[in-house]
């Protein structure tokens, strides 16, 4: 079979050669966002993305040529919005179709100017370097301290030097959390830090600067601009080896990130093997053929995996000694579309909406006027936050379809009892109620942006939001009280795209986002509420993801800029570009010095 796609005057074009005849092959893609066939082809099936087209006889060796569109307003950008994992059902047979290379092609980092000799060459910048203009020529470092173990296990996984015999001394200090300052002299070095996160840093720094040549001698000292760095990862589109999740936490621990939302639940699966709701991990662990939802953004047929309890407490252990906690998070009462196909009884059998998600998505909502809800919820949000030791859970609370609950009886007869007047009302009561449980248990809730709309001012009890849409809905939740974490599309979502080249590779709902526009914006643009600005945190969405080696591409050498933003008062292009220019990230995620 030969299969070739191209962007064409709007719509895909696909040229399709078969080795043999075919009589009415079925063909099966998954792409950004919902599809329809041209050419007067009959569209089959669609959910959300994924699209299932009637073709006609096709004849061995003669091509056939056919186009598909992007609906709802949506216009392809690069080579990311061509079929994923195509292939022809047959007689009973699947058949694989060829697809193009994947992943990002072109590069946009800049030549850099050099650092000045007496700069620090370290990323994030420290506060004050004062160099003495002395150099060690050491091989390496000596210490039994923990958390300076730990940076040496990390700069083994990445193949860096640190074992030798230059001694670390270390000394306690009444600094800040995740602060420290280091005295580097010819015959050893002193840290000081108050806490594990502080050793654990200033050993990352004496590992970057063992890396950049003979170690400088003087005294450093370093402390983060926020408390919470982050990074978040989706697992629920795309299946992550648990190797490529560790890895994307060494690459974290070595930028001071010090968050990892761990995003495993959505719309398309559940990952967590849960022991109270098996069956929804069991039916959402495989999308594709045979299946309950069918090839959603996968590359191929069948695709998926899920994570044990032993492999997400392994990968806990190794957030840990990374000075990184993770934040789990369970989505309602939109992105639910397996939750809601698996347990039917969380929507109302009588409910006549017609909403679809932005996805594209029919019925991808619970329903808070049904007591299943609660209980299969309610089980969910119990066991995950059992399991993660960080006292934060992420309860959703996005993209609710606009008309949510309007065409269901209970949902309406719950408003009516409670004197809640919009969709919007109604989820903040729901989110409302599962955020105070939680804050009974001694656990903060956190949700995105949107979970500030409604009655009483949304979800309340402490919760910390999450800004994505841009930074103003941050600023209108921080007026008001909330605690902000800020990850704007148009600067820190790493699924965009870098350029506006065809031949690149990503979403741009939001922008194209390259490395300057990283930091080319200001978190904390209203001093009076700095202090409810918490931090930032980087987003990395798995819709066009297929392979796990596509992730790197995409978060370097932006996470460069998220690193500086997240840990530096005012962080500069070409300090961050001179790093770009310096390190290559491998096909693994291991960092190398060029």
């Amino acid at each position: 079979m030969i299969f070739t796609t191209q962007i064409k005057d709007g719509q895909i074009e696909c040229v399709l050669t078969t080795d043999r005849t075919l009589t009415s092959p079925v063909f099966c893609c998954s792409g950004m966002a919902p599809m329809a066939p041209c050419d007067d082809l009959v569209m089959l099936r669609r959910v959300g993305s994924y699209l299932e087209v009637q073709l006609p006889d096709l004849t061995a060796d003669q091509a056939f040529t056919f186009h598909i569109e992007y609906t709802d307003g949506y216009v392809p950008r690069n080579r990311a919005w061509l079929p994923m994992g195509p292939y022809l059902r047959h007689a009973g047979e699947i058949i694989s179709l060829p697809t193009g290379p994947l992943g990002r092609h072109p590069q946009t980092t800049s030549t850099p100017q050099p650092l000045a000799p007496e700069d620090c060459p370290v990323l994030p910048k420290p506060k004050a370097w004062a160099p003495t203009g002395e150099s060690v020529k050491a091989t390496g470092f000596a210490s039994d301290d923990p958390a300076l173990e730990a940076v040496a296990a990390l700069a083994n996984r990445q193949g860096m030097a640190w074992h030798g015999t230059l001694p670390i001394t270390v000394e306690p200090a009444d600094l800040p959390p995740d602060s420290y300052a280091l005295h580097i002299t010819p015959g050893g070095v002193t840290l000081h830090a108050s806490d594990y996160g502080g050793r654990f840093y200033g050993g990352v720094t004496l590992l970057h600067l063992l890396q950049s040549g003979p170690l400088p001698c003087g005294t450093l000292t370093d402390q983060p601009r926020f408390e919470w760095r982050g990074q978040h990862l989706d697992t629920a589109r795309h299946y992550y080896d648990p190797s490529s999740i560790t890895a994307l936490l060494d690459l974290m621990a070595l930028l001071k990130l010090n968050r990892f939302h761990w995003h495993f639940a959505d719309d398309e699966a559940f990952r967590i093997e849960v022991d109270s709701r098996p069956e929804l991990w069991q039916r959402s662990a495989m999308r594709g053929e045979g299946h309950l939802l069918p090839g959603l953004f996968t590359g191929a047929p069948e695709q998926g995996g899920t994570y044990s309890k032993d492999t997400v407490r392994a990968i806990i252990a190794h957030a840990q000694s990374l000075n990184i906690e993770i934040m789990p998070e369970v989505e309602v009462p939109a992105h639910a579309l397996v939750l809601a196909e698996v347990y039917p009884d969380t929507r109302d059998p009588d409910d006549t909406g017609t909403e679809r998600s932005v996805q594209g998505y029919a019925r991808n909502i619970v329903n808070p006027a049904m007591p299943q809800m609660w209980e299969v919820v309610g089980d969910l949000i119990d066991e995950i936050s059992d399991l993660f030791p960080f006292p934060h859970l992420h309860l959703g609370g996005d993209e609710l379809p606009h008309g949510a609950w309007s065409g269901s009886p209970r949902a309406q007869a719950l408003m009516a009892k409670e004197g809640l007047k919009t969709s919007d009302d109604l989820m903040a009561w729901t989110l409302s109620q599962l955020a105070a449980n939680l804050q009974a248990k001694g656990i903060r809730p956190a949700a995105w942006e949107e979970a500030a709309r409604g009655k009483d001012g949304g979800i309340g009890n402490d919760a910390i939001l999450f800004s994505w849409t841009g930074a103003e809905p941050g600023l209108k939740a921080a007026r008001a009280g909330y605690s902000i974490v800020m990850t704007p599309a148009q600067h820190l979502y790493f699924d965009m795209a870098q350029t506006a080249d065809p031949d690149d590779w990503g979403a741009a709902w939001a922008a194209f986002v390259d490395l300057p526009d990283t930091i080319a914006w200001d978190p904390t643009p209203e001093p009076e509420f700095a202090d409810k600005i918490i931090g930032v945190q980087g987003a990395f969405w798995s819709e066009f993801t297929t392979q796990d080696a596509q992730m790197w591409p995409m978060l370097m050498p932006r996470m460069l800029g998220l690193g500086a933003l997240a840990w530096e008062d005012a962080p500069d292009i070409n300090r961050i570009t001179h790093f770009a220019a310096s390190l290559t990230t491998n096909a693994d995620g291991r960092i190398t010095y060029t």
